[in-house]
């Protein structure tokens, strides 16, 4: 099998750790630009990607590139494909597109004229077409203009693949599992110790920790990927290459924690990591943070997404400041990591962080913060430097 291009989408911040993942797993030429990187594979290559890269949005498999100014050169580009390899007359498309352009103002505007192309390719040939399915298509076309080059993927994910498949239940307030797994890879954790989200929500950074404990493939519950409709389908290959990566699923020896003061939260976790079938690494439990403490021994890596007062009404100041004290009294040797995208917030927490990591929750511009809290006299140490500072 022939080696082809392709494309992982990111968040803003997870490019180098994408990158990363990619080499691990085996990818070509892996070079990382801005919210994705692009690398090398063949088919099967292409399958393991989706199935286990934790970072990645979409895999898009680039199949052509032209030079457009007006909406003639965009059809004239998009009828130059031969379209009937990658779709029959009978079956569903949509066409998802990005537009950076001066030529091309709306992105509406550009599918409408590339699907215009497609239907009269085939209309042309069979005198039948395909026909538009924005929910279920049978193949996902990815249109990206920049000023006036204009690239057309194939999109191998279908949907998303931050949905998983084992959320089935969230809160108010959700965090987006590619985030989740972004920030816990972020923070260096690699399973070899114990963790706690004090604030777990409906379960996502708990089920993407465990995971990554684990080493399982983080798209293990996914009903279907985008390739699965494609006429190269190989359903065998894609066996292989799953019973391949749950061979390298590994033991875990530590603890995962989490807790919820809000019941209903717990509930919902408890659903989605049994969904996940994660039961048996994740405990959570009903429980308020600020009046919690270690229980391990040893080094403990915490991770947690606390309210930002965007959907949920907190008083900021008292909230944030609860968070120092408790990190100060309660949890000697942690490493405390959490992300908000209230970044007036920090300075009520009254500890300073030794990283922060730019990074955006949907639109929010949100910062990945660490706090250090040692054992014993150089907690102490460290405690009395801060709180003169």
């Amino acid at each position: 099998m022939e080696n082809f291009k392709m494309i992982a989408k990111t968040f803003f911040g997870f490019e180098e750790i994408l990158a990363k993942e990619l080499q691990m797993l085996g990818a070509q030429d892996v070079e990382p630009g801005i919210r994705m990187v692009s690398f090398k594979g063949d088919k099967g290559f292409m399958y393991k990607a989706n199935l286990a890269l934790r970072t990645a949005l979409k895999i898009l498999k680039p199949i052509y590139y032209f030079k457009a100014t007006n909406d003639e050169n965009l059809y004239k580009g998009i009828s130059g494909i031969n379209w009937s390899r990658y779709i029959n007359s009978n079956q569903t498309f949509v066409i998802d597109t990005t537009v950076h352009s001066d030529y091309f103002k709306h992105s509406q505007f550009v599918s409408q004229k590339c699907k215009d192309a497609i239907v009269d390719q085939f209309r042309n040939k069979t005198g039948q077409r395909p026909s538009v399915d924005k929910d279920f298509p049978d193949l996902r076309i990815n249109i990206h203009i920049d000023k006036d080059q204009v690239s057309v993927a194939l999109d191998t994910s279908g949907n998303s693949l931050h949905q998983r498949g084992y959320k089935t239940a969230t809160n108010i307030a959700p965090i987006n599992e590619v985030l989740a797994a972004g920030m816990l890879l972020l923070s260096g954790w690699d399973g070899q110790g114990d963790f706690l989200d004090p604030m777990c929500g409906s379960g996502t950074i708990l089920a993407e920790a465990a995971m990554i404990a684990c080493n399982i493939p983080a798209n293990i519950n996914r009903k279907e990927f985008g390739f699965e409709k494609w006429n190269d389908w190989d359903n065998d290959l894609f066996d292989q290459i799953l019973e391949s990566l749950l061979k390298k699923v590994r033991e875990f020896h530590y603890t995962i924690k989490g807790f919820d003061k809000a019941p209903s939260a717990v509930n919902k976790a408890k659903d989605n990591i049994k969904n996940a079938n994660l039961e048996e690494y994740v405990t959570v439990s009903e429980n308020n943070f600020f009046i919690s403490e270690k229980t391990t021994q040893g080094p403990l890596h915490m991770v947690f997404n606390p309210p930002y007062g965007e959907r949920l009404d907190i008083e900021m100041e008292e909230f944030y400041k609860n968070i120092g004290d408790t990190l100060k009294k309660n949890y000697p040797g942690t490493n405390a990591w959490f992300i908000t995208a209230n970044l007036e917030a920090l300075k009520f927490v009254g500890l300073k962080p030794s990283r922060k990591i730019k990074l955006f929750n949907a639109s929010l511009e949100a910062r990945l913060v660490k706090y250090e809290m040692y054992e014993g006299s150089k907690r102490t140490k460290f405690q009395t430097q801060e709180d003169t500072e």
